[in-house]
């Protein structure tokens, strides 16, 4: 295997201070709007749903407000599900997967659940088709107690009221080619350690809890997924993304102390999708209709399993 070039910022094997990390955010541009793809379809919801902002991110010179989207009239005896995307921006079917099932399906459930929905966790990396904050800072490897990712810490404080009593949380994501061209070689030079090439799966594919994996669950939405998009297979060592499959389409991660968002609820069910919008095999609507798939199955499975 030939040497993959250096990452242009930073010295190998020394990780990165304020210049690289300066560096680093000057070579960052906007490329799509949060206004005019996100928040427009969020305001149209208004009529049906309860929208609030629950916080905002103050990156000079731009100020992003931080949507949630809620079922009307809230029971306390009813379930309590969470559904999120766009926690890393540039997973674009993670966004529009939750506002598709918000437009087209969410209605269906009036009456049985008390929904949450937070449709876009990271705006800024939305526009800059990125995967980090302003800061270089992964939001997804950031959701613990005093979190240095602004994104994270103000999805923390939306459910920490309900912490304990959401039975469901689906976080909605991709895998790309530019895991592999960009952000993995970007993490490395970060950190100032070496870069390890790896194998981006083709299809989709869940990560569940090693603390606690809920293999039927999993395998409900892996049954519902496949049926719109095809469903990842092992690579040769029978793993994906350096992970054992432990079923079709599944691994595990120990979500928490990763300090992952599907993590950050007392739900029993809890998972992250993955899909592969890179793939020949894929077109960006199905990849939007595979996050709408798993939604409505894991709230099923969530449903049907509660009696």
């Amino acid at each position: 295997m030939t040497e993959s070039a250096p990452y242009p910022i930073g010295t190998p094997g020394r990780p990165w201070g304020a210049d690289e990390k300066a560096q680093w955010l000057s070579r960052q541009t906007r490329k799509r709007s949060y206004a005019d793809d996100v928040v427009r379809r969020i305001d149209a919801l208004r009529d049906r749903f309860d929208v609030s902002e629950y916080g905002a991110l103050d990156y000079a010179p731009d100020r992003h407000a931080l949507y949630a989207v809620r079922n009307r009239h809230w029971r306390d005896e009813r379930p309590l599900v969470l559904v999120t995307g766009g926690v890393h921006g540039y997973e674009t079917s993670g966004v529009h997967g939750a506002l598709q099932f918000l437009e087209q399906h969410a209605e269906a459930y009036a009456g049985r659940i008390n929904l949450l929905v937070a449709p876009c966790v990271s705006p800024w990396a939305y526009e800059r088709i990125h995967r980090w904050n302003a800061y270089a800072i992964d939001p997804n490897r950031s959701f613990r107690e005093n979190s240095p990712a602004p994104e994270s810490a103000a999805l923390l404080k939306l459910v920490a009221p309900n912490r304990d009593r959401f039975v469901l949380h689906i976080d909605l994501h991709e895998t790309t080619d530019t895991d592999e061209s960009e952000f993995r070689p970007a993490l490395a030079a970060r950190d100032g350690v070496p870069y390890e090439p790896g194998e981006i799966p083709d299809g989709f594919y869940l990560v569940g809890d090693s603390e606690d994996p809920q293999p039927a669950f999993q395998q409900a939405i892996i049954d519902a997924v496949a049926k719109v998009t095809h469903i990842a297979p092992a690579d040769a060592h029978g793993e994906i993304i350096g992970s054992p499959v432990v079923g079709p389409g599944v691994i595990n991660y120990p979500l928490r102390k990763l300090g992952l968002c599907a993590g950050i609820t007392g739900a029993r069910l809890r998972t992250t999708t993955e899909v592969y919008p890179d793939s020949p095999q894929a077109t960006p609507a199905q990849c939007n209709d595979a996050q709408v798939a798993a939604v409505i199955a894991a709230i099923d499975y969530a449903l049907a399993d509660m009696g």
